[in-house]
């Protein structure tokens, strides 16, 4: 008796949710038909994974639209719960905290940021805290709160889409990590565009994004160096480990006593550095061993290898940049804007920085530096040259010049 009531209430169940949601598909169709489109022909709508089942069953007209229930990484946890965990494991899902600890984003327009039309755009896939997603609701219907629709878009949710390069286009492009235009731009690329335009078989061997980022469909996306190309421990080249103690404070990471500030705290809670050399070698390790599927494991060493020769290269002109910078402040002859808290450009201030020299020790940070290392470890030699290396040394020279010119000023007006 007991089995026969529980079909009885699962059928009528069915029944009920079934009927509900064939009132959502006939009042969409007329209010947002292309999202109707979407869905119904979506794995979702495939396995009757119905409205109700991400939005809830309290909205029944357009008098309460408030009571939509917007989805995050839970709701998408119920049926992919491996999948979520994976992501917060990855450094995409601290992408929100990262945006909202860079110092001044408090600073920019809202549009650019809770509006998602800047930095909030890309930053979205992070996760947020409740009180985060109550506040962004208050603007909208919380558009930004679900993650997984970054790259798996509404309403399709398609894996295949996701797969793509394209897929990480929107975000990956641009001034300070270009990195779709140095993949679309190098033979792993081509040969993949090639492929998707059916000039190439479909069994050539060509990397995407996501063959290096996410292998095995892995969403833990993390990468050796990090977003910044710093890391802990210090490297046995005193050079180079001076120079990266420069960076380091430059960042505001470290004092000018080189003892870890209140931001370390923040590098570790958003991941964007490996701070131990055996997070740094865990990743170098499965980069190595995607490599090795195309290429000899001493090949693969070797490239990679110049990509920290690289950075290595790089940091040395970047901290002679910082160091001349910071000069002018001890010697008075640039005022060092209050907000800073220590005697050194404060390089994640970004174009809020308040004189041209600053200016362009920001763009040989965030532009040019990023360019060098990327563009080499991305296999794209014009980037790497033209773009990023070439452009460090540009910068340097200008920084170099127009310290000079200050200096002199400074002295006549004294």
């Amino acid at each position: 008796m007991k089995g026969k009531v529980i079909f009885i209430f699962l059928v009528t169940f069915m029944f009920c949710a079934g009927a509900f949601a064939q009132e959502c598909v006939e009042c969409h169709k007329k209010v947002t038909p292309n999202i109707v489109t979407d869905w119904q022909i979506s794995t979702h709508s495939q396995n009757d994974v119905d409205c109700s089942v991400c939005h809830g069953d309290l909205h029944k007209d357009s008098y309460d639209v408030d009571k939509v229930q917007i989805p995050t990484p839970e709701t998408c946890a119920d049926c992919h719960e491996e999948k979520v965990e994976q992501f917060k494991a990855g450094k995409h899902a601290a992408a929100w905290a990262a945006m909202k600890a860079m110092p001044t984003a408090h600073w920019q327009p809202i549009a650019l940021m809770e509006g998602m039309k800047g930095c909030g755009a890309c930053h979205k896939i992070g996760l947020k805290t409740e009180a985060e997603i109550q506040e962004l609701k208050k603007t909208g219907a919380g558009f930004g709160v679900a993650s997984c629709d970054a790259c798996h878009t509404r309403h399709i949710f398609s894996v295949q889409e996701a797969r793509q390069p394209q897929a990480c286009q929107t975000c990956h492009m641009g001034f300070d990590h270009p990195q779709w235009e140095m993949y679309s731009g190098s033979k792993h690329g081509v040969r993949y565009l090639l492929k998707q335009n059916k000039i190439l078989p479909e069994t050539v061997a060509a990397p995407t994004c996501q063959t290096c980022h996410m292998q095995e469909g892995n969403h833990a996306v993390m990468t050796a160096w990090g977003f910044l190309a710093v890391r802990l421990p210090l490297p046995e080249d005193k050079q180079w480990a001076a120079d990266r103690v420069t960076i380091l404070q430059g960042l505001g990471v470290l004092d000018p006593e080189g003892n870890p500030t209140e931001r370390l705290d923040v590098v570790k809670a958003a991941n964007v550095a490996r701070l131990t050399q055996e997070d740094w070698q865990k990743e170098r390790d499965k980069m190595l061993k995607t490599c090795n599927d195309c290429h000899s494991l001493n090949f693969a060493k070797a490239e990679l290898e110049k990509g920290d020769q690289m950075i290595k290269e790089a940091d040395r002109l970047m901290a002679e940049a910082i160091q001349i910078v910071a000069g002018l402040y001890k010697d008075g002859i640039l005022k060092k804007p209050e907000s800073y808290a220590y005697p050194f450009p404060d390089l994640l201030t970004f174009h809020d920085a308040p004189t041209p020299i600053e200016q362009e020790l920001f763009v040989m940070f965030l532009e040019h530096r990023m360019r060098t290392f990327q563009g080499t470890f991305h296999a794209n030699p014009d980037y790497a040259l033209w773009y990023g290396w070439s452009e460090m040394q540009r910068s340097l020279s200008e920084i170099k010049h127009e310290a000079k010119e200050l200096r002199a000023a400074h002295g006549e007006n004294h």
